[in-house]
């Protein structure tokens, strides 16, 4: 903190501040703080802005800790104040308290007077009443003496003592009623009257007396606060084997990202409709459940993962109504390792604001909240859910957080590290736990090796490599028509699969069991039995099992025996009996049936109807085209594009940043040049257009940066530096400090030219 005198203002001293430092360490502090950087100054008259200082210091409360807010509450109670009294008020350890007070000073919320220390000006209303406050009032320029309030206090009557204390529990306020302010301690016949002779409450008008702060101090003890403030609550941990966690964990990342491409797979092809509101049904996302087999919070979890992650968007399904399709970004993500994949999903889960733990709830007015939902957002729970992760990489190797009372404590640490943030603390916390166990980031209890990596910033990949299960090529048949993945199987061979047969149960070893219909699938995409067979044999270490030969094959010999074309639709077959049986079927009068030939029906329901309903009826037809060939068709697999915010690279995104604080760096130095341009004595006259035109000439035959005045289209008026280069046909053109680029002004809105000092 540097040594400056008293200000007029506190933004006055935030910028005094500002000014003394160097290049550098101002680009630290808006790189580590963009928030301060928003909005960018125009000028100083907009950077001193009371909303603009308002809002950078209440983001600057919400970023301190319990002990941190003390001490500024503290230095608000005692006014001017030094280190050492700090010391003696403050409930903490004298070297914590000294690390709280120089982050404060960093964060330019103290600064040094001649005074004494101080707080910055505006802190003591954005504190207000909330936590890591102590509730009482500002010390009395004239205070007393610790020791002659102690023995003020030993001449009170017990109930003037129950009255004050009763004051100093109730915000320091009171009303006096009918009790005389003007009184000697001999003549006082009331409690209040006892209290307002000894100068204990202190008069403020309209009969209301409050308690100052150095009586509040005392009451406390000397301390602003009863209970020790300087250290977080311990966690409750228990012992667990790192390398125990390390596998489990593995094993649920594998799982979660199979989980993302068994959903984007299935939404290729059948995407669900996006609501109007822009989010997921509750029967999608039940169905979306029952393909997952999990419940429904975790497939809220998958869905909004995948959505943060660039691998979901909305896009105009075959009828042109908006669906959820995967984007373009999928075909690369499914191209990469398993470990990568898991890499990309928890990168973007760290950094979503999405709420997953609110799916299914309802809002304040009743309505249940959609996955997918645009509202679905949390502002605080990224910090809340790194800074809870970031508690848990603390803890040392084999400690995890206890089963049942470890998550309260972790709440009650993240109340002590953010006291100013939201009530739903609590929920945030719980919910950042439970989707990190269900994306591999944890296990019972702990933080993974790659997951600490990985909010290091370093590369978790090789390691969680070598912890995930290897992919299988190979399944085990069985005679009972099923086939066993004796481990998690490669993408291309789990997509063939799932053509061919149903998922029957999911976990170590999935279970996937032949059915006609299963077999039919796959025909109809264009397989044949021999290309099953052959499919079939090379990926069992087991002999193909005779019933499963046989379903293929009479599944396959049944396959396309009835023909379907357009009559409204027709039915064709060399087999007399087939279509007989079909036009007598009981459930087939609804079909509109009818015998036009030996071999051939029509119908007048329509093809896109009449398939499946065919298919319902034990029958296996397939779509012939019009030169008598069978069509054999295949859905289209959908894509939408991926959003902008994905298509950033990192090195981009890093650009951009340091662009910003560079223009901010930029536009404060401006102002200050312009700051130190502005007369101290009587505001110069306005310019005519004539006279602005004469100095700008000068100054571009003279090569002399000048401060202007400029009044834009809104009617705002603002001070620049600026060079000029030229002017002509009534435009200044003109390198703009504030921008660090050339522009154009009008010069009949330019009101001053002053020429600046190099």
């Amino acid at each position: 903190m540097s040594g400056r005198p008293a200000s007029p203002s506190g933004f006055r001293s935030l910028a005094d501040q500002l000014r003394s430092w160097s290049d550098e360490r101002l680009a630290r502090l808006l790189a580590a703080r963009p928030d301060l950087a928003s909005p960018v100054p125009h000028d100083s008259s907009q950077l001193a802005s009371r909303a603009a200082v308002r809002s950078s210091l209440l983001r600057a409360l919400d970023q301190l800790d319990l002990l941190e807010l003390t001490v500024l509450d503290a230095l608000v109670v005692l006014g001017h104040s030094t280190p050492e009294q700090l010391d003696t008020v403050v409930n903490a350890e004298p070297t914590d308290v000294a690390r709280a007070l120089a982050r404060l000073g960093d964060l330019a919320l103290v600064w040094e007077s001649q005074a004494g220390l101080r707080p910055l000006t505006g802190v003591a209303d954005a504190l207000g009443s909330g936590p890591g406050t102590s509730g009482l009032m500002p010390c009395s320029p004239d205070s007393r003496p610790p020791a002659e309030i102690e023995k003020r206090l030993a001449e009170l009557s017990e109930p003037a003592r129950t009255l004050l204390e009763h004051v100093a529990e109730h915000g320091g306020e009171a009303t006096t009623g009918t009790s005389r302010h003007l009184v000697s301690p001999h003549d006082a016949r009331t409690p209040a009257e006892e209290l307002l002779a000894r100068r204990l409450l202190v008069p403020r008008g309209g009969g209301v007396v409050v308690l100052p702060g150095e009586v509040g101090l005392a009451l406390r003890g000397g301390r602003t606060t009863r209970e020790p403030v300087g250290t977080p609550p311990p966690l409750v941990t228990s012992e667990r084997d790192a390398a125990l966690v390390d596998r489990a964990a593995a094993g649920t990342a594998f799982e979660a990202v199979r989980r993302v491409e068994l959903l984007l797979d299935q939404w290729s092809t059948h995407p669900p409709t996006s609501l109007r509101s822009g989010g997921l049904g509750v029967r999608d996302l039940r169905a979306t459940a029952l393909l997952l087999h999990v419940d429904e919070p975790t497939a809220a979890l998958v869905v909004e993962v995948a959505y943060a992650a660039g691998l979901l968007a909305t896009a105009a399904d075959p009828d042109g109504n908006p669906a959820w399709v995967p984007t373009d970004a999928f075909d690369l993500w499914i191209a990469t390792t398993p470990a990568e994949r898991w890499v990309a999903l928890v990168r973007a889960w760290l950094d979503s604001p999405r709420l997953p733990g609110l799916v299914g709830k309802r809002d304040n007015a009743g309505k249940t909240w959609n996955a997918l939902a645009p509202e679905l957002t949390g502002s605080h729970l990224v910090e809340t859910r790194r800074t809870a992760l970031g508690e848990l990489a603390a803890l040392p190797d084999g400690q995890v957080l206890a089963t049942g009372t470890g998550t309260p404590s972790l709440v009650a640490r993240l109340a002590w590290l953010r006291p100013r943030r939201p009530r739903t603390r609590a929920d945030l916390v719980a919910w950042s736990l439970e989707e990190a166990a269900a994306l591999g980031v944890t296990a019972l209890g702990g933080l993974s090796g790659p997951a600490r990596q990985l909010l290091d910033g370093a590369d978790p990949v090789p390691a969680l490599t070598r912890l995930m299960p290897e992919p299988v090529d190979h399944v085990l048949l069985q005679a009972d028509l099923t086939a066993v993945a004796p481990g998690p199987l490669e993408s291309s061979l789990a997509r063939r699969l799932a053509l061919v047969a149903d998922v029957e149960s999911r976990g170590g070893a999935t279970t996937y069991r032949f059915t006609p219909g299963s077999v039919r699938r796959a025909l109809d995409t264009g397989w044949g039995a021999a290309e099953l067979h052959e499919f079939l044999a090379s990926v069992s270490r087991t002999p193909v099992p005779q019933p499963l030969t046989y379903l293929v094959d009479d599944t396959a010999r049944t396959f396309g025996t009835i023909r379907v074309g357009h009559a409204e639709a027709f039915l064709r077959a060399d087999d007399e009996t087939a279509l007989a049986e079909l036009l007598h079927h009981p459930r087939a009068a609804s079909l509109g049936l009818r015998r036009i030939a030996p071999t051939v029906l029509i119908s007048d329901t329509p093809i896109d109807v009449l398939l499946p309903r065919l298919r319902d009826l034990g029958a296996a037809p397939v779509v012939e085209a019009p030169d008598g060939t069978v069509r054999v068709s295949r859905p289209d697999l959908l894509r939408a594009r991926t959003p902008k915010e994905h298509r950033r690279s990192a090195g981009a995104s890093a650009a951009r940043a340091t662009a910003t604080v560079a223009a901010v760096v930029t536009a404060i130095r401006s102002g200050d040049r312009a700051a130190e341009a502005r007369p101290t004595g009587a505001a110069a006259a306005p310019l005519t257009p004539s006279g602005s035109l004469a100095a700008l000439r000068e100054a571009v035959e003279t090569r002399t940066s000048v401060l202007i005045g400029y009044v834009d289209n809104h009617g705002t008026s603002t001070e620049r530096v600026v060079d000029p280069i030229s002017v002509e046909g009534g435009q200044l053109t003109a390198h703009d400090h504030r921008s660090d680029d050339v522009r154009t002004f009008a010069v009949h809105r330019i009101s001053v030219v002053r020429p600046v000092e190099d």
